[in-house]
């Protein structure tokens, strides 16, 4: 698995997005979210309903990594975008593992272990750089508000690429 077809990575083979806080590591699919270039550095945008556990762990840590995992695990994909990691244990039941990539930003002074899902093909480790709320007065488009029938609207987190592993990387 490349990124060279990321239209295809995101919106149909899905991915995961991880975080950890406080001791606490989870999960969840995501079918939304954008790569490129913003502020001269190479970026990936996510897109959390606030109401997701995912969505707390992110807020609060300052990194994340974003798995890309073989078709033959589409069913632990569902499991992740379906089922809570806030009262379930999501990684015994969708049978996926979790390791940690420890993240040296040397221009920063900083280090980060970030989890990543240890069946992916491809991990994109990042680091969030910007964070805010989808504002329905924003929406250009009538069309959109549809897909917010209980006005839960997305957080955006545009992180910074900092690493990008494969599966010979992480075996």
């Amino acid at each position: 698995c490349d990124l060279s077809n990321i239209f295809e990575l995101v919106g149909n083979r899905w991915m995961l997005i991880t975080a950890e806080y406080g001791g606490k590591v989870n999960t969840m699919t995501a079918s939304w979210g954008s790569f490129g270039v913003l502020w001269n550095r190479p970026v990936c945008t996510c897109f959390i309903r606030p109401g997701r556990f995912t969505h707390e762990l992110v807020a609060k840590s300052g990194c994340l990594s974003l798995s890309f995992l073989p078709e033959k695990y589409r069913n632990s994909l569902r499991i992740c975008g379906t089922v809570s990691g806030r009262d379930t244990d999501k990684f015994a039941l969708s049978r996926l593992t979790t390791e940690f990539f420890v993240n040296n930003d040397t221009k920063r002074g900083e280090k980060h272990c970030v989890p990543y899902i240890s069946e992916a093909e491809t991990v994109v480790i990042c680091r969030k750089i910007y964070a805010d709320v989808l504002r329905p007065e924003s929406f250009l488009c009538e069309d959109i508000h549809p897909n917010y029938p209980n006005l839960d609207y997305h957080s955006v987190f545009i992180s910074e690429i900092c690493e990008v592993l494969t599966a010979k990387d992480t075996e």
